[in-house]
């Protein structure tokens, strides 16, 4: 279906707007706008040729909104470490979600296995490592988290952050 519909409609996107691109002024908003859709071209179409890519990113649009409609809000938190702190908190929340975990009872385990946790082992804190004890119980089951590529991203891009924290409360300065 994909295939049939939505692959000639993307190439005649495609000649469109590099015919477009043409036509606009350089460095105008418009141009920024087509050379970032032509740059990113293969990643537009992949769902063309994976089944498994959705059309949309809607779904990790709906995970991250809490945080972008507080935005403004945390402004506030009170120096620019404390916000770094709490963007790991909400980043967490957010992936224990999507991991179909209950966030408070997944915070309170990896904050009680923290201070015992190896440095080397600290991926397994994650809320797709698997090593999770059985009082994270499982909430409504996740809508197949491996196969959204944003989740995989959001979630390998949580790792550095929590060995940077657990390497700061073992070597404190």
């Amino acid at each position: 279906m994909r295939k049939e519909r939505s692959a000639p409609l993307c190439e005649e996107l495609h000649l469109w707007l590099r015919l477009e691109r043409t036509r606009v002024p350089e460095g105008s908003t418009t141009a920024k706008a087509i050379d970032y859709s032509l740059n990113h071209w293969a990643a537009l179409t992949q769902f063309l040729l994976d089944g498994d890519v959705p059309i949309d990113n809607n779904h990790a649009e709906n995970q991250i909104r809490p945080c972008a409609l507080g935005r403004k809000n945390w402004l506030f938190v009170g120096s620019e470490l404390a916000g770094q702190r709490a963007a790991v908190v909400m980043s967490l929340v957010q992936s224990a979600k999507l991991n179909g975990h209950d966030p408070w009872a997944y915070l309170k385990n990896v904050l009680t296995r923290m201070p015992t946790q190896l440095n080397s082992r600290i991926e397994e804190l994650l809320p797709h490592g698997g090593s999770l004890t059985a009082d994270v119980h499982q909430v409504e089951p996740p809508r197949s988290v491996d196969n959204v590529p944003e989740c995989r991203l959001m979630q390998a891009s949580m790792a550095p952050a929590l060995s940077q924290r657990a390497s700061r409360a073992t070597n404190p300065m």
